[in-house]
């Protein structure tokens, strides 16, 4: 069916063409405008040496602001929906959560990519930890999306998230389905249009031709304006549909609309969401690969060095903490490279969350030229409607504003534009560097994993990158210890119940948080049918699909590390509450006591326990969706490859 669409396409390009003259809406809103810089612009600030680095003071203020004015009742609220299930709790506890103490925890959540499966799967866990569901209120867990801090994502969850964020925070039902009635316009919430295949969205070929013609067009103002323009912006263009205010059912084709075009991820600031300090401030993560790379910190399967800077996309400031570059620009600029003429409109909130999922590259390897590949007839019609365009498809392209910085340590300072790919081709499919930065302060992080690593689901393997990748930069990151090999987590059952990671600190690591590991690793407790390891090949899901996984989704978050035959823990409220506090309880001088002291000897993993099964080493495997490739075909693989 694929290959016939391309004919079809291949068949008609002249007559395309010839007709593709005027830019469309969404063309010139997703165009760059230059200016004049306003009056002290700085382009870059460094953010000093480990140890001794700095936020911004954008984020500082947010963060101040939000801590003083939100999270106090916050927390109160989530601490009361652990009191409704009658615990027998340590007054420090309650202390800490009521605000009676000094100290108050300072939490991360953390939401991986794995496409649509992570997306939905992500939104689930959210949904189970937010205090406007009162089925996770009554579970005894809800509020916790609101006492968060800091939100991370990427790949798939960077689409969950820059979605979330942009739409102004809506509950995870509206997220995903939309409002129930909705205003159609360029600037409102449509939903995610799941049932829209992301690569092939109609059933009728020559419909989907006139849409891969749209979205291409959509590219022309951008490319005219002379920026780079690659396979990156195209599947932006296509994420737009499902992840950026502005359509729906009704407008899914209908070129009169911007489709996102022009919604910008340093306009989230803007929202009321945000100016009310309601939302935890939000991180988006993409790797970045380089001319010159060492390919000997490759982990076998993966595409990005541990050693290449993570850079990550917040809405105030884009640029990386790694001690190689420790260096940030403001998000609103970017696509800027001096101090005299600004760029906008680069930011575009698709492209971001595009770079984060951009996993193009992982098919551009071998001898097979790229206009033989699959791909091939989307990137003959991009250079036949972009003239004499030489379209690239294996990385999102973002003008450097870092040239010249750093050039002993910053890989590329030399080079003109960065080139960002998939925020998990390192092995990281878990976004938990930004958290990790010790100027943030994060006590603990709640880590969601919903990786594709076996039969879609989790193993472990990007806990144990993280762990590697850390373990290079001992001055600027801190990580708790880990299983070193995936037998162990196999062994231990650590995928298939949550699993508490570095419970007892010493002088040495007193900074490292605390990490709530729940992963996407098997069925729930309670004998149901597996429904949350979809294939990473699923582009669509009918509402039925989602909201069973949705439902399936609040059982294993809310359903802890059962025993004696049961198949949820009563104590996980407890224990989850004991496990938020404990940093906190630690500098306030008190003594793990009572049920927090069996809680965390249940669920805390212990390094003593290591197994002799424990003998495979672990890594990601992005070959497994790259031999998907040929079987598969066209788009639906192209996309595929991204949704790690």
């Amino acid at each position: 069916m694929l290959q016939n669409r391309f004919a079809i396409l291949l068949a008609i390009l002249p007559w395309l063409c010839m007709f593709a003259t005027a830019q469309s809406v969404a063309s010139q809103a997703y165009t760059p405008v230059a200016a004049r810089c306003p009056a002290g612009f700085n382009l870059v600030r460094m953010a000093g040496t480990p140890g001794n680095q700095t936020l911004s003071s954008s984020e500082a203020s947010y963060v101040q602001n939000r801590k003083a004015e939100v999270l106090p009742q916050a927390w109160k609220t989530y601490l009361s929906n652990v009191q409704s299930t009658n615990p027998s709790l340590p007054s420090y506890v309650s202390s800490i959560l009521s605000g009676a103490s000094s100290e108050i925890p300072t939490l991360g959540i953390a939401t991986s990519g794995g496409g649509y499966r992570a997306s939905i799967f992500g939104a689930g866990v959210l949904n189970a930890l937010d205090a406007r569901n009162s089925s996770s209120n009554t579970a005894g867990i809800g509020g916790l999306l609101q006492a968060a801090t800091y939100l991370s994502g990427l790949s798939g969850g960077s689409w969950f998230i820059t979605s979330l964020t942009q739409a102004n925070f809506p509950t995870m039902q509206e997220l995903i389905l939309g409002p129930t009635s909705p205003t159609v316009s360029n600037n409102s919430w449509g939903g995610w249009n799941a049932d829209y295949d992301i690569a092939t969205p109609s059933s009728n070929p020559v419909t989907d031709t006139e849409y891969y013609t749209d979205l291409v067009e959509e590219l022309r103002g951008k490319y005219d304006a002379g920026y780079v323009v690659t396979f990156a912006d195209y599947w932006a263009r296509a994420l737009a549909r499902h992840f950026t205010n502005g359509t729906f059912s009704s407008n899914f084709f209908d070129e009169s609309y911007t489709h996102g075009a022009g919604i910008l991820w340093s306009a989230v600031a803007n929202t009321t969401s945000f100016t009310s300090y309601s939302i935890p401030f939000p991180i988006v993560v993409a790797d970045l690969q380089a001319p010159g790379q060492n390919s000997s910190e490759i982990i076998a399967g993966d595409y990005v060095p541990l050693t290449n800077p993570i850079f990550e996309f917040n809405v105030f400031e884009t640029g990386s903490f790694d001690p190689q570059l420790s260096a940030f620009t403001p998000t609103k600029y970017l696509g800027t490279t001096n101090n005299s003429i600004c760029i906008t409109n680069y930011d575009q909130s698709a492209f971001v969350a595009g770079s984060s999922s951009e996993l193009f590259n992982t098919a551009n390897v071998g001898s097979v030229p790229t206009l033989s590949t699959t791909y091939g007839p989307i990137l003959s019609l991009m250079e036949s409607i972009l003239p004499e365009a030489k379209v690239e498809y294996d990385v999102a392209s973002w003008p450097n504003p870092f040239y010249g910085v750093a050039p002993d340590t910053f890989i590329d300072s030399a080079q003109t534009n960065l080139n960002m790919v998939d925020g998990g081709e390192d092995g990281e499919v878990i976004p938990l560097q930004p958290l990790l930065v010790k100027a943030r302060g994060v006590d603990v992080i709640f880590a969601i994993d919903a990786t594709n690593d076996i039969n879609g689901f989790a193993d472990g393997s990007s806990l144990i990158a993280t762990q590697n990748r850390t373990s290079l930069y001992p001055s600027a990151y801190s990580f708790p210890p880990v299983p070193t090999a995936l037998g162990e987590f196999t062994a231990q059952n650590l995928t298939t119940r949550p699993t508490f990671f570095g419970c007892n600190t010493t002088s040495s690591n007193a900074s490292t948080p605390l990490l709530i590991y729940l992963a996407n690793g098997g069925p729930p407790h309670n004998g149901q049918a597996p429904v949350t390891n979809t294939s990473t090949t699923q582009l669509s899901y009918a509402l039925s699909e989602i909201q069973a996984m949705l439902s399936q989704t609040l059982v294993i978050a809310t359903q802890g590390y059962p025993t004696n035959g049961v198949t949820t823990d009563p104590d996980w409220p407890s224990c989850l509450a004991c496990a938020i506090v404990d940093r906190a309880r630690e500098r306030a001088g008190e003594a793990r006591s009572g049920i927090c002291s069996t809680c965390l000897d249940r669920y805390c993993w212990d390094s003593s326990t290591l197994t002799t099964a424990a003998s495979v080493s672990g890594t990601r495997r992005i070959s497994s969706a790259f031999g998907q490739l040929a079987a598969f075909g066209v788009a639906s693989a192209v996309v595929a490859m991204m949704l790690m």
